[in-house]
């Protein structure tokens, strides 16, 4: 398996950072709406790169959406119902930690929806994406992949490490037993997802670190080079002397632990 130390891993992704913070502006200055499905399996990786992808945009311009278990309501709703509610506005980016694609894995493979469902779902799913890109969304699809052995290494450290275990939930653990299941429902969906117009692309994620790098360039490369010149006028000066911080009356900062 290919790896990456550290510094070097560091350095990229600053760089990489730089061109999501030029690629910010485009978005916002053209107005399009861009909407990033990261799907995978257990333990792949998804939230840390949604982070990496996330971390130096505009936060009042970008959103992670990671849905729970429907409500009773929500059950009750049309299936893509609850998602379309999160999707981007002008200038705006939101990734989705999981998406409507659960119905195409956990879903099926656990039994949290009928045969019927699922078949519905398969049917519908390329409509409605087809829909999305009309309407001039930009859709990006990834799957992250990981091998079983991966995969169990990943789900030993969390059991093992108390500020990870939140990350493990009861369906996680029973999931760990059906990598041969997950494996046939994807290809499942993808031989009926997969298509020119709203593609899947797949990134290995053995390495975390370089399943990083390798989604954020290709996720680059996906946009046009321009430059926006920046509208930002030179920050000036200030006149006279400048002042620490000091309190009239309560409350006042606490002492420090740490000197």
């Amino acid at each position: 398996m290919a790896k990456i130390s550290k510094s070097d891993y560091t350095k990229e992704l600053t760089k990489l950072q730089l061109e999501l913070n030029r690629i910010s502006h485009w978005v916002q200055h053209h107005n399009k709406r861009v909407l990033v499905l990261v799907e995978g399996r257990d333990t792949a990786g998804k939230g840390g790169v949604i982070s990496a992808l996330m971390a130096h945009m505009n936060s009042r311009k970008c959103r992670a959406v990671a849905l729970g278990k429907p409500t009773e309501t929500e059950a009750g709703q049309w299936y893509f119902q609850r998602y379309l509610a999160h999707l981007p506005c002008a200038g705006e980016f939101v990734f989705f930690d999981r998406s409507w694609y659960n119905r195409a894995g956990v879903e099926k493979i656990m039994g949290f929806c009928t045969e019927a469902q699922y078949r519905q779902f398969l049917q519908q799913v390329p409509r409605l994406e087809d829909l999305l890109v009309d309407d001039g969304i930009l859709l990006f699809k990834y799957w992250l992949s990981v091998d079983q052995e991966k995969q169990e290494e990943r789900f030993k450290e969390r059991f093992d490490d108390p500020l990870k275990q939140w990350k493990l939930s009861p369906i996680d653990l029973k999931s760990r037993e059906k990598y041969q299941e997950y494996t046939d429902a994807r290809d499942a969906m993808f031989s009926v997802t997969h298509r020119k117009k709203t593609p899947w692309t797949v990134i290995n994620f053995n390495s975390q670190k370089i399943g990083r790098l390798d989604l954020i360039r290709h996720f680059i490369e996906s946009f046009p080079k321009e430059v926006i010149a920046s509208e930002q006028e030179p920050m000036p000066a200030l006149k006279g002397k400048l002042r620490k911080e000091r309190f009239a009356a309560l409350p006042k900062p606490i002492k420090s632990y740490y000197g």
